[in-house]
This record gives C-alpha cells, sequence and structure tokens, in this order.
C-alpha cells in the first residue's frame, strides 16, 4: 500500500504517519511508501517525524495543497492507493480573528486534492473532518453521521463545506470518497494553541491559564493515536461514500480538564485567569460511534486519565520543543487573541 498524506507534519497528520510506519504493525499492513505533503504553516513541524524521518519507505514532500500543479505531479509520481488529508487551517480562535485562510486551505485545497484524484483514479480518499460540524449538540443527544450540519464558526462552516465537497464526488463521479469526524484529539506533539496543551504549557510555566466564560463547555477527548487507528480501520474496512464518527466516549467541562492538568503538574487552581468567552462557542459536542464500531471493530483505547498523565509526561520532557513552536509568531498570535479578554 502507498499512501499519500496531506498535514503530515500537524499533530494528528504526523502521528498516522508515525503509526502507519511504526514497527509494532503487523507486516501485512506496512505501507510500502508514505508520501508526506506539507505546507508546513505554523503547526507544520517535521520535528513530529523525526522517529521515521529515515525510514526508506517515507518521503517528505513541500508544497500547498492548493497549488495544482504540485499536487497533481506529487500524486502522479507516488500513484497512491489512499490520499488521506489532514491538511486544514484548524483552530476555531484562529478561524475567527482571520477567516480567510481556513476557506482557501480547507475548501479550495480540498477541492484541488478531489479534482487530482479524480484525475488519476486514486482508488480511495479519505477526508478527515471534525464533530464541531454539527455545532452545539443539546442534552442528552449524541450525533450521528445523519445529525443535521449547524457550523458555528468560520473553522467549522469551512469544514462542513469540504466535507460536502468530498461526498458529492461520490454521489457525482463514482469516487470512493470516506469521511471522518472526530472529538477533541490531544496527545503528544500537539501545537500549544489547543485546550490541553495550552494549559500543560501555561501550568509548567507558571503562567494564567486562560478560560473561556464560565469554563463548563462540554468535548469528547479522544487520545489521537485511537483517532489514527481509527482512520487506518476506516481505510481498510470503511464503505466508499459513507461518514464515519470517531469518539473517545470521555466527555468532559473544560474546566474539569484544566483541574486535572494542575493537579498533575501540582499547580494551584489560581493560575486559572477567567476570560470573555469565544463569540459563537458551541457548548457541547458528543458524538455516537456505533456505526463506525459495527462496520470495523474500532473502539477507543486509551482512558482519558491515562493518555492525559502521558500527554504532560510528554510535554515535561520536551520543553524544548515547545519553546520552539512558542517562538516567534505564536506570541503574535496569543496577544492578539487574549489581550482584549479580560473580565
Amino acid at each position: 500500500m502507498k499512501v499519500f498524506v496531506t498535514g503530515g507534519a500537524g499533530f494528528i497528520g504526523s502521528a498516522f504517519v508515525r503509526l502507519l510506519l511504526g514497527s509494532s504493525r503487523p507486516d501485512a499492513k506496512r505501507p510500502s511508501l508514505v508520501v508526506n505533503f506539507d505546507k508546513l504553516t505554523y503547526a507544520g513541524n517535521l520535528e513530529n517525524l523525526a522517529p521515521v524521518a529515515d525510514d526508506a519507505r517515507y518521503r517528505f514532500v513541500h508544497g500547498d495543497i492548493c497549488d495544482a500543479a504540485l499536487v497533481n505531479q506529487a500524486i502522479a509520481e507516488t500513484e497512491p492507493d489512499v490520499i488521506v488529508n489532514f491538511a486544514a487551517e484548524s483552530h476555531v480562535d484562529r478561524s475567527i480573528l482571520s477567516p480567510a485562510p481556513v476557506f482557501e486551505t480547507n475548501l479550495r485545497g480540498t477541492f484541488t486534492l478531489l479534482e487530482a484524484a479524480r484525475l488519476h483514479k486514486t482508488p480511495r480518499f479519505l477526508h478527515v473532518s471534525t464533530d464541531e460540524v454539527y455545532g452545539s449538540i443539546p442534552v442528552p443527544d449524541d450525533a450521528d453521521e445523519d445529525y443535521p450540519l449547524r457550523a458555528s464558526s468560520p473553522y467549522s462552516a469551512s469544514k462542513a463545506g469540504s466535507d460536502l465537497l468530498a461526498l458529492s464526488y461520490f454521489v457525482t463521479y463514482g469516487m470512493p470518497v470516506m469521511v471522518t469526524r472526530a472529538s477533541n484529539n490531544y496527545g503528544p506533539y500537539q501545537f500549544p494553541e489547543k485546550l490541553i496543551p495550552l494549559m500543560i504549557s501555561n501550568a509548567m510555566e507558571d503562567q494564567p491559564l486562560p478560560i473561556y466564560g464560565d469554563g463548563m463547555q462540554v468535548r469528547d477527548w479522544l487520545y489521537v493515536d485511537d483517532h489514527c487507528r481509527a482512520i487506518l480501520a476506516v481505510i481498510e474496512r470503511g464503505r466508499a461514500g459513507e461518514i464515519y464518527n470517531v469518539g473517545g466516549s470521555r466527555s468532559l467541562p473544560n474546566l474539569e480538564v484544566v483541574e486535572r492538568i494542575l493537579d498533575t503538574v501540582g499547580k494551584p487552581h489560581s493560575l486559572m485567569q477567567t476570560v470573555k468567552d469565544r463569540p459563537g462557542h458551541d457548548r457541547r459536542y458528543a458524538l455516537s460511534t456505533e456505526k463506525l464500531l459495527h462496520e470495523t471493530g474500532w473502539q477507543a483505547e486509551m482512558p482519558f486519565e491515562a493518555g492525559l498523565r502521558t500527554t504532560i509526561d510528554w510535554y515535561r520532557a520536551n520543553a524544548a520543543w515547545t519553546a520552539r513552536v512558542k517562538s516567534g509568531e505564536y506570541q503574535s498570535y496569543y496577544q492578539r487573541n487574549y489581550a482584549n479578554r479580560a473580565v
């Protein structure tokens, strides 16, 4: 199997590449080639691929998924059995501050990839998406794959649009497209703008931990390696034209997650700082993963408590990595996003 991964230097994409090339996988399922096509934006980091960088089956291509000529050239040279599209502008706060990039990458970029896959008759195309396309889910509902799309932010709207675009290529052209929608991921190598790595990083530096509103927004937490196994299960056993939800079945309010982080790193709760809530902030995400379990046999394996401790231990052991990614552009973003949120 030859796998063409877009956004493979990002958090989830790099975890997927490491899974594909990991020595623990059965020989029958090891790919012969993994191509990582990545623009290397602020969240793309080749350090994330250091464990597999010298693997003879790994190849990196520096490129933008909106660059049709380069995408077509790379896919023609690879002749992949599957394209897995992780490439995306993926942070809600950034999409609120500057909406244009999410629509450029998430919509036009997905279109460019779909057209290339159609031209080269790629056997499988998996588009990686998010539970945020469903919007806020009222208690006690869990969103299944037929739940209405109610995107609340420019980011989630761009992902909902790219989902529909990808699925339209199955209906119109018969392309073997599948879509996965995952809940909140966490784990090692995550860029410290998302909740868990941001709070870990700030806590370890004795910096204030910004809590949006009352902190009672509920999220379902999914360890990144569990997510990557789900994607592999969908590639191997999923049906073309289908959507598969991927959830961790561990819903917690953000405030409780932050309190657990502070307790684990041994820092006082007084570091928490209430800030003005994010515009259009969804109150609750909740997914049903029955379809994925029934059709592929996948289940989340990492308990949240163990996954959180593993993640904290990784950030403790890799303070230099965190310091490097938090330099430069990150400081500018952090200032723009949090400077005027005091309450």
